[in-house]
């Protein structure tokens, strides 16, 4: 395995888990921890970011890069991530089961062209 992967995988996985335990504690009122859970979110969240400049950097490319085509499918992705969102949402906690259904499926279709987008790109 190749140095670069290898400290990836190590970020990934200590970011992911720091974010996943943080979001818990923010949306499990039963925790009673919403406070702590944002800060523990916010670390993880930041690990998960320096991970893609360390990873950069190891690569021997600049730390971020955005040009046009990149902005263009970070504003896609987060619009069919919220969409999506949104349609679990309605289905989930508002009791609106057919509507948060077809939402959710415009999220996904949205999410779904993001794979022409990026690859695009390469």
């Amino acid at each position: 395995m190749q140095k670069k992967n290898f400290v990836s995988m190590i970020m990934g996985t200590v970011g992911g888990i720091l974010f996943a335990i943080g979001m818990c504690m923010c949306l499990l009122p039963e925790w009673g921890a919403f406070t702590q859970g944002v800060v523990i979110a916010a670390v993880g969240a930041v690990v998960l970011l320096s991970m893609l400049i360390v990873r950069r950097k190891m690569e021997g490319r600049p730390a971020v890069h955005l040009s046009g085509k990149a902005v263009g499918s970070v504003l896609l992705g987060i619009a069919g991530a919220l969409v999506l969102g949104v349609g679990m949402c309605m289905v989930m906690i508002w009791n609106m089961l057919i509507p948060g259904i077809l939402i959710g499926i415009v999220g996904i279709v949205l999410l779904l062209c993001l794979i022409p987008v990026v690859k695009g790109l390469q």
